[in-house]
C-alpha cells in the first residue's frame, strides 16, 4: 500500500468500523471473501500504524468480530487494540461461560465491554445466572442497539462504514444508517467504502458523495422498510442543513468519490490511510 502510514502515525486514535455483509455482492459480481479481505486490510493498516479499532458486533464464531480478533493476533501488539461493544440483547442471549471464554480468547489483543439497555457498561453476570436470558421485547431491542451505537460513537475518533443490510434489522434504523447519523451528528470524520453496495452505497448517494455503484433492484424485491427510508431522510436533512461541512475525513471530494467507487481492498485501505494521516497531521 503506497499510502501505508508509518508506525505510530495513528497512536492515540481509535477508528470505529461498522460492517455488515451486503446483499448486493452477487449482483456486483463480488465474493464475500473479498469483502472480508477489505476488512482485514483496513484492520492491518490501522493497528500497524499504532491505532486501535472499535466494533459493535456479536460473538458468533463465523462473524466479523472473531475475524477481526484473528487479524489482531497476526498484526497487532499486545495492547488490546480491539474494543468490541456488546449490546444488552447480545450478551443476555449468551451463556455467561461463553462470554468468559471469548474474553479469554481475546486475551491481550481485544476487550469486550458489555452494555446495559442505555449503552452504559455493565457486569454481564448482574441479575442472572449461567443460562441465557434472551430479550423478546422489540422496543427493548431497539433501545439497546441505539445505546450500543451511542457508546461506540463516544469512544472513537473516526468512523468507517462498509456494506450494510437494507432490511431484516432489529434496531430503530438499519445499523449502519444509525451509526452514520450518530457519527456525523457528533462531528466525527466518516469514511464511506461504498464499492460493495449495501446501505453504505445508499448513505453515500444520500450525502451527495459520487462514485457509489448503481445496483439494479430485483423485480421481485420487497418494498423498502419505512425505517430505512426514514433514516435516509434524516441523513438528507443533515446534509442539507446550513451547518453541514461534509464528511471531514481528510479526503478531497475526488478521493471520497474514489473511496465510494472502489472494491479493491488495497485502494480502499490506501485512501482511508491517506485521510487518517491528514487528520493526524494536516497538510
Amino acid at each position: 500500500m503506497s499510502d501505508a502510514l508509518p508506525a505510530g502515525a495513528l497512536k492515540g486514535m481509535r477508528i470505529g468500523i461498522s460492517v455488515t455483509a451486503s446483499a448486493d455482492l452477487d449482483r456486483l459480481g463480488l465474493a464475500e471473501t473479498r469483502f472480508r479481505t477489505v476488512l482485514g486490510e483496513l484492520a492491518q493498516l490501522i493497528v500497524t500504524a499504532g491505532g486501535e479499532l472499535a466494533h459493535g458486533g456479536n460473538l458468533r464464531h463465523d462473524g466479523y468480530t472473531v475475524f477481526l480478533i484473528e487479524r489482531m493476533r497476526t498484526y497487532a501488539p499486545s495492547s488490546r487494540p480491539l474494543l468490541n461493544c456488546l449490546a444488552w440483547t447480545e450478551h443476555r442471549a449468551l451463556p455467561l461461560s461463553e462470554i468468559g471464554l471469548r474474553r479469554e480468547q481475546f486475551g491481550r489483543h481485544g476487550e469486550i465491554v458489555c452494555l446495559d439497555v442505555d449503552g452504559d457498561p455493565v457486569d454481564p453476570s448482574a441479575g442472572r445466572g449461567e443460562s441465557p436470558v434472551p430479550e423478546s421485547d422489540p422496543g427493548t431491542r431497539q433501545r439497546a442497539l441505539t445505546g450500543m451505537r451511542r457508546y461506540l460513537v463516544r469512544h472513537v475518533d473516526a468512523h468507517l462504514l462498509l456494506g450494510g443490510r437494507r432490511g431484516g434489522f432489529q434496531g430503530a434504523l438499519p445499523g449502519l444508517v444509525e451509526e452514520a447519523l450518530l457519527a456525523l451528528e457528533a462531528g466525527l470524520p466518516v469514511y464511506l467504502a461504498a464499492g460493495y453496495g449495501g446501505v453504505t452505497a445508499e448513505i453515500a448517494k444520500t450525502l451527495g458523495v459520487g462514485g457509489a455503484p448503481e445496483v439494479p433492484r430485483p423485480s421481485d424485491a420487497t418494498p423498502p422498510d419505512p425505517r430505512f427510508l426514514d433514516g435516509l431522510e434524516r441523513l438528507r436533512a443533515l446534509a442539507g442543513a446550513p451547518a453541514w461541512t461534509g464528511l471531514r475525513n481528510g479526503l478531497t471530494d475526488e478521493e471520497n468519490r474514489r473511496l465510494a467507487a472502489s472494491h479493491h481492498p488495497q485502494e480502499i485501505a490506501a485512501l482511508a490511510s491517506r485521510g487518517l494521516g491528514r487528520l493526524r497531521r494536516p497538510t
